[in-house]
């Protein structure tokens, strides 16, 4: 790229040409290694606000005492803006019931996601990637009042105290709200050392105080979504898109469209074709008037159980894989001729939808080479990116409005921003800056969405004479989420196999060979909640329940055993706070059976143990007792409502999750097909945190995994036969 830029110079483009080109060129490449403070951040942000206030770009401070912690990640449901906004109030020392919070505008230079080199929420990494960086934006902020107030009051800085939002000198008897200082403070200039709390005099930090700071206005309809934008001289947009992925349009018949009352334009795009109306009712109608022919010459044309059988060859060596080579991914000792199995076994996942309750959406206003988007963007850099491309400006110059999301679970991020360049394709053609609201139907987003991908495993273990496994063999297909991408690596996509990957049970083995496979299939694959732990949770840790119950084992003894060997400390502290909780060894209520399962997400270890019963062959799990150790739990309440929810969401996929295509075409298109998790089936999830002093890890993600297979295991305990494939309901 270097190369590149020195020619355009040497050629005479301006400046503007070059940061342009320079931007295009690095495209999402930004996300390997990228740190905001670099010259690649600089030409993002370029066009992007600079003007924050004397508190830095997180943190505002009102006259009336009111304090906005600005939040560079986005709020989907998880509740992550309470534990944002407590990281800065507990060092500024605000008064917490005068906190709010809101979102950072899209400037990857000082909002980037210091793990992943732009602006976006993901991997659940918003309180654990903003730990330092908030806490120090509070205690410069606080210096900052600290210094005003000793300046004012003539005081020793020393004597100056802060507490619950106000500014005090105990000798003098002065005091002041942070409201009344503001003016003061903000002639002070900041410290960009300022120093921290010792944790152990946290007072907001770790408590029951720290509770979400939006509960009323979603609870009352007044917080703000994409969908309920209103904007002056707003059109709707709907897109058709091919029945099949990857397929073309050749041509379109839109007489019966424009005959629709509130129709206004019909055109084609890159992804589609566009019909753009004056309701979302007119919107829709048109396009089912719409007439399409579609070239689906090199369009996926297989079924989901083509594709699982070939993935099964694949992986037994009874299909040629090409040019795809094995990558290992684990790999221990030196494997030989594998002995007599103690088991093996293979597990099949399917397809799964995001399914989020709000779809997709984006309103996009473009004039020219201006453009703004508003919506719930999970990647605010990636959309400036991509819009930048089509509009032709600097991707800093790109505006982007984000609100809160009904749900995501991954789908709103993903490098090529699918509907958000939708919507810019479309308010581009209309043109003059008039906005366009992108809606995507329920069926939009399940036919023309992105997938958790289809995965296959197959294992062979032998096992030494105490029952723990001697040699462990496992091969792995799935597509690639990361292949083609900035983000790709030649050899080795670690989301398909992160959780088998480096797991303690592979660290007890002496023999590993584990390898994964990535066959090239024409759906669509994004990252879906826990990513690659939706499946190697399952695996690994029904697996080892098999093999407990060969070796004549409790399980839960079991893998305290093979914990002590490879030193998984936080394993075994996890499982045995669950354990302990849920009355493991002694018999459960009547009809029930228990199960346990622990895994490692996201720097976290959750340990669940579930009751289990069956109900007209269905699993009905009751109680489901969680233990979780991520690190400094900073908003307790908001840990046990992610484990609930990820729970929830983990069980859902579990008993009913499925996407099927039928020689390429999607099968299911709304809830009627897709199955969710009703009230009724929702368990009683307790929540039990392991004390820990280390920095805070993932919360969004981690409860998700561990479910299905302690249902799986307590299936076992039942004596019903190994689970080799989900969901459990077959239909």
């Amino acid at each position: 790229m270097t190369k590149i830029l020195d020619r355009m110079a040497a050629e005479g483009a301006t400046r503007r040409e070059t940061l342009t080109v320079a931007a295009t060129l690095v495209g999402g490449a930004l996300v390997v290694g990228c740190s905001p403070a670099n010259v690649m951040g600089d030409i993002l942000s370029l066009g992007a606000t600079k003007d924050f206030g004397p508190f830095g770009p997180f943190i505002k401070v009102e006259p009336n005492g009111w304090v906005t912690v600005i939040c560079k990640h986005i709020e989907v449901g998880q509740g992550n803006h309470a534990g944002l906004a407590a990281l800065a109030a507990e060092e500024l020392d605000a008064d917490w019931a005068k906190v709010k919070t809101e979102h950072a505008a899209a400037n990857a230079k000082v909002y980037a996601n210091s793990a992943m080199g732009v602006q976006g929420t993901g991997g659940s990494s918003a309180i654990s990637n903003s730990w330092l960086q908030l806490r120090t934006a509070g205690a410069a902020a606080r210096a900052m009042f600290v210094q005003a107030a000793a300046t004012k009051w003539n005081a020793p800085v020393g004597e100056v105290t802060v507490q619950n939002g106000v500014v005090a000198h105990a000798k003098s008897g002065k005091q002041a709200g942070l409201g009344d200082l503001v003016a003061d403070a903000a002639k002070v200039p900041p410290t960009t050392t300022p120093t921290l709390k010792d944790p152990k005099t946290f007072t907001l930090i770790g408590t029951d105080r720290v509770r979400r700071k939006d509960s009323v206005a979603k609870s009352t309809g007044t917080a703000l979504y994409t969908q309920d934008v209103q904007l002056p001289n707003m059109l709707t947009a709907m897109v058709a898109h091919a029945p099949k992925f990857g397929g073309k349009v050749v041509s379109f018949d839109d007489k019966a469209t424009r005959q629709v009352p509130g129709v206004v334009e019909v055109f084609q795009i890159p992804s589609g074709v566009a019909v753009v109306a004056e309701s979302t009712w007119a919107a829709r109608q048109g396009r089912d008037a719409l007439k399409v022919n579609w070239d689906l010459s090199k369009t996926e044309s297989r079924s989901t159980d083509q594709l699982a059988q070939w993935y099964r060859d694949l992986a037994a060596g009874k299909a040629a894989a090409g040019d795809l080579k094995w990558a290992a991914f684990e790999a221990r000792g030196a494997p030989s001729a594998p002995g007599a199995a103690a088991l093996e076994t293979t597990y099949d996942f399917p397809y799964l939808a995001h399914a989020t309750m709000e779809p997709m959406n984006c309103v996009a206003i473009v004039n020219g080479a201006s453009c703004k988007l508003i919506s719930a963007s999970q990647s605010p850099t990636l959309d400036q990116l991509n819009a930048a491309k089509i509009v032709g400006n600097l991707p800093g110059n790109i505006e982007v409005q984000t609100l809160f999301a009904g749900g995501s679970f991954g789908r709103r991020t993903n490098f090529q921003s699918d509907y958000a360049a939708e919507a810019v394709h479309i308010a581009k053609t209309v043109g003059h800056g008039r906005p366009v609201k992108l809606v995507w139907t329920r069926e939009d987003d399940m036919r023309a969405g992105y997938y958790r991908p289809m995965v296959h495993h197959a294992l062979l273990i032998t096992t030494d004479k105490d029952g723990f496994p001697a040699s462990w063999r496992q091969r792995v297909v799935t597509q690639s989420i990361m292949k083609g991408s900035p983000m790709g690596t030649p050899k080795l996509d670690s989301t398909s196999v992160e959780g088998a990957m480096g797991s303690p049970y592979l660290k007890a083995t002496p023999v590993v060979d584990a390898q994964v496979l990535s066959p090239d299939v024409g759906v669509p694959v994004l990252w879906w909640r826990s990513v690659g732990a939706t499946h190697t949770a399952f695996v690994m840790e029904h697996t080892i329940d098999q093999l407990a119950r060969k070796a004549g084992r409790d399980p839960v003894d079991y893998r305290r055993a093979l914990y002590a060997k490879a030193g998984a400390n936080r394993h075994l502290a996890v499982l045995n706070l669950a354990a302990q909780n849920a009355g493991w060894g002694r018999p459960p209520p009547a009809g029930w059976t228990r199960g346990a399962a622990v895994h490692e997400s996201f720097g976290s270890v959750v340990a669940q143990i579930a009751e289990v019963k069956l109900e007209n062959g269905v699993p009905k799990v009751g109680r489901v007792v969680t233990a979780i150790d991520c690190g400094t739990p900073i908003a307790r309440d908001q840990i046990a409502a992610q484990m609930e929810g990820g729970t929830c969401l983990g069980l859902a996929a579990a008993l009913y999750g499925k996407m099927t295509l039928k020689d390429g075409a999607v099968q299911e298109g709304n809830f009627d097909s897709y199955r969710v998790l009703r009230n009724s089936e929702a368990p009683t999830v307790e929540t039990y945190i392991v004390p820990s002093s280390n920095p805070p890890s993932g919360v969004g993600e981690p409860g998700t995994p561990v479910i299905a297979p302690a249902v799986a295991n307590a299936l076992l305990a039942m004596g019903q036969p190994p689970t080799t494939s989900l969901p459990f309901v077959k239909t």
